[in-house]
């Protein structure tokens, strides 16, 4: 009689049932024993916040009674290492086998890598799966084999793709594979300790955390507000998005899932000639899309977590203010809209797209901060706080990206809280003292008739602050800021082309500049254990690339990088811009892909995190304790490696995600 395999089944961000990669893979196998591992310390600066924990939390414990349900018992475990805690997991009950699904981001693909090398070399069998994307960040390249560097190329190349579509029906039953006597429960991780437990209460009445509410989340969204998605994406309540975001950065909804079904939506609004539907579903394909390109660009240039992909950048004399950043942080900038946004997301830990879009904008251009700042304290408060997902965002409005924002453009709060909030509710809601202002002045409140001031019960520089900075003044600033950065620029290209070679980086160490080319997994000796769906690493020079070429081609053609000579990489010339309304958050998962991993893979990520690493040219700010005394009259809210072998070293990341609007 044929032994059974055991198998440990190593779930992450993938805290689902229903089409799920790696659990399907070893579900008819043999017997099985789920595994959650907590590893804090391993996650760097890059430990999630309050309100990401207690989603966390709660998703686990519906995990747990979903796989109990099946005959199967989450092992939940709290360790110093996510090594040991396998090692001693596979020991436990003889286990011969590892399954997992997939992650992009800089932190998990050095981790998941020395993981696998550690296990193969010890007789383990390692198997991992996409289940997160439509397409792997090493199957989409361009003609040449280059990696795409705007988003409209990029998907478009995506869209054309034949794919079959793939979905894993959920285990009718599961056998669990005994021994493993060291359960712990998930409580005992510590997600949220007591003093945030009055705060977590109302997360409760805004959401449902795990797969099952993901499951009917997403019905009620694609039967019920699908159809009108393109005209209420851009109202900035809580009810004009489909709010999946948190469900799709935990894994609790397959993301294949939601790109096939509203595909098929809006083939058959096309054929109804339904132009409002079809309209409606291809902006939230494209929202998908974003979130896949978002992983796309941290697998292909990892070092974006802390440094802008165009070069030029690195140049930028970004203001250190630490009182400007907490000011920002507290939602006291004296621009209504912007300070509603902050206080809506330390109160909730959600604000929509569009206001995440308004608050970073006027973080960058206004107040010259750093972009890797305002990232982090994202991914400290947000409920749907993701990595890739930042990154992207915060670069999109840095004018770090070939499509992004232009560095130059600066946005009017005032003008976008007309046109976003025209009647002023928004702000109402969010800024009390600013209740009774008519909407004519609530979005400038400093232009108003000390009369309106004085009947609306204002006091300027009392109880609602004056504007943290004059715009006219704020354009001057970044207008300087760009000539500075401009005139660095050209001084560190002759002193290059003068054979000093003096080049300054963006927030890092110094790191080679070479062409970027597509990721190729370097070879060593073969891996014992290995599967054609494995995981990829990037290459070296992936890793230590950035695009030089900083101007901005036309708009119109697809913008992918090419090769070029030594020094320099080089954009087309023509390139399409995302838009404000797409950078969003909405995923894509899917099923196996041809990787090449019968080899053990060296690769190399930065080794600093931006700011919030000691070799930083930017201080650590005070920012995310969250401690400040005005934040706790605000009330409650409501949302939102290590080295390894070799030279292996890490950090983390994140910026604008939101829903998909």
């Amino acid at each position: 009689m044929e032994k059974k395999c055991k198998s440990i089944v190593w779930f992450r961000r993938d805290l689902r049932i229903e089409d799920n990669p790696a659990l399907a893979a070893v579900a008819r196998d043999g017997t099985v024993l789920p595994v959650f591992i907590w590893c804090p310390k391993e996650e760097g600066p890059y430990h999630p916040g309050r309100v990401s924990r207690w989603w966390l939390k709660h998703s686990l414990i519906h995990l747990q009674q979903s796989l109990r349900s099946l005959g199967a018992e989450l092992l939940v475990i709290k360790a110093d290492t996510t090594l040991s805690a396998l090692l001693d997991c596979i020991n436990a009950v003889g286990a011969t086998k590892v399954v997992y699904n997939h992650l992009y981001d800089p932190i998990s693909l050095v981790r998941d890598h020395n993981i696998k090398q550690k296990l193969v070399e010890l007789g383990i069998e390692v198997q991992s799966f996409n289940g997160e994307l439509l397409f792997e960040p090493w199957e989409v390249y361009d003609d040449n084999e280059q990696a795409f560097t705007t988003f409209n190329a990029y998907w478009e190349k995506c869209m054309n793709a034949q794919k079959d579509p793939v979905s894993h029906l959920p285990p009718w039953r599961l056998a669990l594979a005994e021994g493993a006597g060291m359960n712990t429960s998930v409580e005992a991780l510590n997600l949220e300790n007591e003093s945030e437990k009055s705060s977590n209460a109302l997360l409760g009445r805004g959401w449902s955390p795990g797969w099952s509410s993901a499951d009917k989340t997403f019905t009620e969204f694609i039967e019920h507000h699908l159809l009108n998605y393109s005209k209420d994406r851009l109202n900035v309540g809580r009810n004009s998005t489909s709010l999946l975001s948190p469900y799709l950065h935990f894994g609790e909804l397959s993301v294949r899932k939601v790109f096939q079904s509203v595909r098929m939506k809006q083939l058959v609004w096309k054929n109804e000639q339904n132009t409002v539907g079809e309209e409606s579903a291809t902006f939230f394909l494209r929202a998908i899309g974003l979130r896949e390109y978002s992983r796309y660009i941290c697998f292909n240039f990892p070092f974006t977590h802390e440094r802008s992909l165009l070069s030029s950048l690195q140049y930028f004399p970004w203001d250190s203010n630490q009182a400007h950043f907490k000011a920002w942080r507290q939602g006291r900038t004296g621009y209504p809209l912007v300070d509603a946004g902050m206080r809506e997301l330390w109160a909730t830990g959600w604000i929509h797209n569009r206001i995440r879009i308004i608050v970073s904008s006027f973080f960058v251009k206004f107040l010259l901060l750093p972009w890797q700042w305002g990232m982090k304290y994202f991914w400290d408060t947000l409920l749907d706080a993701d990595i890739e997902s930042d990154i992207l965002g915060w670069q999109y409005i840095s004018g770090s990206l070939p499509d992004g924002h232009e560095l130059e453009r600066m946005d009017s709060p005032q003008v976008h809280g007309f046109k976003f909030d025209p009647e002023g509710e928004y702000v109402r809601q969010w800024l009390p003292e600013l209740a009774r202002m008519p909407a004519e002045w609530i979005h400038h409140p400093w232009d108003a008739p000390l009369s309106v001031l004085k009947s609306a019960g204002v006091d300027l520089g009392s109880n609602y602050p004056k504007p943290l900075i004059d715009m006219d003044l704020a354009r001057d600033m970044l207008t300087e800021a760009i000539s500075v950065m401009h005139g660095k620029e050209a001084a560190g290209k002759a002193a290059v082309t003068d054979g000093t070679d003096e080049v300054v980086f963006d927030n890092s160490e110094p790191h080679e500049k070479v062409a970027v080319s597509k990721a190729v997994a370097k070879e060593r000796k073969p891996c014992p254990a290995s599967s054609s769906h494995d995981q990829r690493v990037p290459s070296m020079r992936n890793a230590n690339s950035m695009i030089q070429n900083r101007k901005r081609p036309n708009p119109g053609e697809d913008g992918r990088v090419m090769k070029d000579n030594v020094n320099s990489c080089n954009i087309d010339k023509q390139v399409s811009k995302m838009g404000d309304d797409d950078l969003c958050s909405t995923a894509e998962s899917s099923s196996s892909k041809k990787v090449m991993t019968n080899s053990r893979i060296s690769f190399s990520v930065p080794q600093n995190c931006s700011s919030m690493s000691t070799g930083a040219p930017y201080p650590v700010p005070e920012s995310s304790d969250h401690n400040d005394s005005w934040h706790e009259e605000v009330g409650t809210e409501e949302m939102s490696s290590k080295n390894g072998t070799s030279n292996l070293q890490i950090s983390g990341k994140q910026i604008i995600h939101e829903d998909e609007s």
